[in-house]
């Protein structure tokens, strides 16, 4: 029975309406509690049964067998490709050529008639392939145990084409695509690297990591229970958002970017542009900046139970309630505070509730 790709779909949609959320509004230890867990327990993915990620992960019963999977299929260089799984880690890498090959492995640690319960189709179109893990109804043997199946898969293709990548439980890993790119994952990492046009890179329970792009467009990255990563993007955008983890940025040059998290800090290492805008939205952990050169900007800060620190010299101004106004290297206020650095010709705005705000220079 073929898996239900609108409900990842459905499930990382509510994952993204939580992150939205004004972080401020609820103790975040009841937010991750309530939310991580409702969101990850159980999915319903196969013939209206409820199937939690790890459903189909193999038990230690016996040795391990497997069943590998070979298939190519015309794609063509600006073909789309989509790929949706249960259990098992996805590898897509760029090639040559106007073929996709499709290699996979099936594993179980039960037995192996098992393997057979779990087909992988694989439906050609005109500049298109779709590839699906079908798992029949789950079957019990004599001691009540149901088959536990996963499938690995490694797809190369051609560097232009677009793709589509869902998955329940396995990371994701996608390299040197320069076509769009969408990755999503219930359970486990989301990894892309040279791939220039990410329009989603989402994961419920697992990290999101982002490196090696060059691109005049945004990219956007999310997790609910994981650390949200780039480094060595120059980019036009990058909306980051995370509630259970941190959001760590460096060697990046932006001219805008948005970055929250309810339970951890962020940290920025990279470039200010001119006329740029910088967001960062904590609940609960620090915001660090390590900016290289910036010719200068305006800062708008608010910790309500936090410091603020700059080793870069400012002109504080506005409301300033409390600390003292040294600005080197000292506390600037522990409220909310505005000051300008050099032309002041960017923005950055800086919200933490819990939390200590420090900026340096690289």
């Amino acid at each position: 029975m073929r898996p239900t790709v609108f409900v990842l779909v459905g499930v990382l949609a509510a994952a993204g309406s939580v992150a939205a959320q004004d972080p401020h509004d609820r103790d975040p230890r009841i937010v991750v509690r309530e939310q991580v867990h409702d969101i990850i327990r159980t999915i319903p993915v196969v013939g209206g049964k409820s199937v939690t990620p790890h459903a189909y992960q193999g038990r230690n019963r016996g040795p391990e067998q497997t069943e590998r999977f070979s298939r190519k299929a015309k794609l063509g260089r600006d073909g789309r490709f989509s790929i949706s799984n249960i259990a098992g880690d996805i590898t897509v890498t760029a090639g040559s050529g106007d073929d996709v090959s499709i290699e996979a492995t099936k594993r179980t640690t039960g037995d192996r008639e098992e393997l057979g319960r779990v087909q992988i189709v694989v439906d050609e179109r005109p500049g298109r392939v779709e590839v699906r893990t079908d798992h029949e109804q789950n079957r019990r043997d004599r001691n009540g145990r149901t088959d536990h199946v996963s499938v690995d898969y490694t797809i190369t293709l051609p560097a232009s084409a677009s793709i589509d990548v869902h998955s329940v439980s396995g990371s994701v890993k996608v390299t040197g695509v320069r076509g769009a790119v969408r990755a999503e994952t219930i359970s486990g990492e989301v990894i892309a690297t040279d791939s220039p046009k990410i329009e989603v890179a989402k994961s419920v329970s697992g990290n999101v990591t982002l490196s090696g792009v060059s691109s005049e467009g945004d990219l956007a990255a999310t997790s609910i229970s994981g650390t949200v990563a780039a480094h060595g993007l120059k980019v036009h955008g990058l909306d980051l958002n995370t509630i259970s983890g941190s959001v760590k940025l460096t060697d990046v040059t932006c001219e805008r970017l948005a970055a929250k998290s309810v339970s951890g800090g962020v940290e920025y290492e990279g470039a200010i542009a001119r006329g740029g805008s910088y967001d960062f939205n904590v609940h609960s952990g620090t915001v660090r900046l390590v900016l290289a050169n910036p010719a200068g900007f305006v800062l708008n800060a608010n910790s309500f139970s936090g410091s603020v620190r700059s080793d870069l010299p400012m002109t504080i101004g506005g409301d300033n309630r409390d600390g003292d106004r040294r600005g080197r290297y000292g506390m600037m206020g522990s409220r909310a505070m505005r000051a300008t650095y050099g032309d002041g010709s960017a923005t950055i705005t800086i919200r933490t509730f819990s939390g200590n705000i420090v900026i340096s220079k690289r």
